[in-house]
């Protein structure tokens, strides 16, 4: 179903985007097209495609006029089935999701001049090329963990004689890949189901045939496994991030601010410990358990955004010095003076709204990338500590360990503390110059726009 449909006569650049229908893939990419309108306003529009279940959670959110959305039938009868079986509703995102997206690619008008498509489309990229449409694929992953996928494709594809578990579970070396990221992918394989890591290696083997590469990061923070990339991948690649709603932070919609936004206002300087742990998966009840007592053995003030678990933890948190939400302007949050750190599991998107907001962070990754995404706040940016405590018998961090980091952590006197916030500080300034006019992202975003246009576009 299509919806404000255009005077098909009209002569306009017409960009449709598709995301993997997930949270933290639908919105990294409707911030990227909020921005190319922004920059190109007349006679560019898109078409954003998601199912009919995500369009009821995304319709009512602010967008330009020139973005419009069109949806196609749902993957499952219940898209919350992913959280219950991820493995099985990842292989329907592969298979179900091309022959729905092509009826309606058909059928919009005016004809499609281009398509940006998520990385984790498995059918995207021959799609557009079947249909003579370039296509810019977006990894909504870092490039760091991006690279150590693709370095690793090259080298099973090298190396044909066992299964790629096998090759990984058992290699002392792939080329490209260092010693400690291939530890970490060697751990990944064991743990995670090898469905998902084999269709996964697969997108990424599509990526060569795009006409774009495209990463929601900044050059100055991984340019330096952007390089890696250059020889081996023959089309152009452009950082164009951090695509997080930046856009939206000095826009007054006319409302109150809201009893949370009123509550940081109180909060002393640097003071608060925001907690969030995304929106798909979660840590056991025990674990969970354990890191509400030692917040609150802590004596920190905290802002906890616990979604589907607000009313347990607010039963449980017994606490005068915090607030737990189910939703929250995560940016414009992080962004508030009262908050001096991020809990966070270290999804890409969330990682890249500290580093905006020059906000040091805990990090307590869950799943896949996210383990690589903390390494890279530990050990390249140096602007966070990990939750991490004794191996137990359900392997949990203690109430004990939570509430000596957290105190740590949250010192204003350590110096320590000042360290990690000035180094914080430090890439937040980094990833602001390259927004700005001139900037490396400002500046791709523009190469980026011209490519698509310039031959199919006024």
């Amino acid at each position: 179903m299509e919806e404000g449909a255009i005077n098909p006569d009209s002569t306009v650049c017409h960009v449709v985007a598709m995301p993997y229908p997930g949270r933290g893939h639908i919105n990294p990419l409707m911030n990227l097209c909020k921005l190319l309108v922004s920059r190109k306003p007349n006679n560019f529009i898109v078409t954003f495609i998601v199912t009919d279940e995500w369009l009821g959670y995304i319709a009512s959110d602010p967008k330009p006029d020139s973005i419009r959305f069109a949806t196609i039938p749902n993957i499952l009868p219940s898209e919350n089935v992913r959280a219950l079986d991820f493995p099985a509703f990842y292989e329907s995102v592969m298979t179900k999701l091309e022959a729905p997206f092509d009826h309606l690619l058909r059928h919009l008008h005016p004809p499609v001049t281009a398509m940006i498509s998520d990385v984790e489309l498995l059918w995207a990229i021959e799609l557009g090329n079947r249909r003579n449409i370039p296509v810019a694929t977006l990894s909504t992953m870092s490039a760091t963990f991006f690279s150590m996928l693709y370095h690793l494709h090259l080298f099973a594809q090298d190396v044909q004689s066992s299964p790629v578990n096998l090759l990984v579970e058992n290699a002392d070396y792939i080329p490209g890949i260092s010693s400690s990221d291939l530890a970490e992918l060697q751990t990944m394989f064991l743990k995670y189901d090898l469905r998902v890591i084999q269709l996964l290696l697969e997108c990424i083997s599509k990526v060569e045939k795009a006409q774009y590469l495209l990463f929601t990061s900044v050059y100055e923070l991984e340019g330096k496994q952007v390089e890696t990339l250059k020889p081996i991948l023959p089309i152009p690649i452009y950082l164009v991030g951090p695509s997080i709603p930046y856009l939206e932070l000095e826009a007054n919609d006319g409302h109150s601010s809201p009893d949370y936004q009123q509550w940081l206002d109180s909060q002393p300087q640097g003071s608060v410990l925001y907690i969030s742990m995304g929106s798909f998966l979660s840590v056991s009840t025990n674990q969970m358990d354990e890191i509400v007592a030692g917040i609150q053995e802590s004596g920190v003030r905290y802002l906890w955004i616990a979604r589907g678990e607000t009313s347990r933890l607010k039963e449980i948190s017994n606490g005068d010095k915090g607030l737990v939400l189910p939703w929250c302007d995560q940016l414009k949050v992080l962004c508030h003076s009262s908050v001096g750190g991020f809990w966070t599991h270290c999804g890409w998107n969330s990682t890249l709204e500290a580093v905006f907001a020059g906000v040091p962070l805990l990090t307590f990754p869950l799943f896949l990338d996210q383990f690589s995404n903390s390494k890279q706040i530990l050990d390249i940016w140096r602007t966070g500590s990990k939750v991490q405590g004794l191996i137990g018998e359900e392997n949990l961090v203690t109430r004990e360990e939570i509430a000596q980091l957290v105190q740590k952590f949250m010192d204003l006197e350590s110096s320590e503390t000042k360290e990690l916030r000035q180094r914080a500080r430090a890439i937040r300034d980094i990833c602001q110059q390259a927004i700005a006019l001139g900037g490396s992202s400002a500046t791709n975003v523009d190469t980026f726009i011209r490519n698509i246009t310039r031959r199919n576009c006024p």
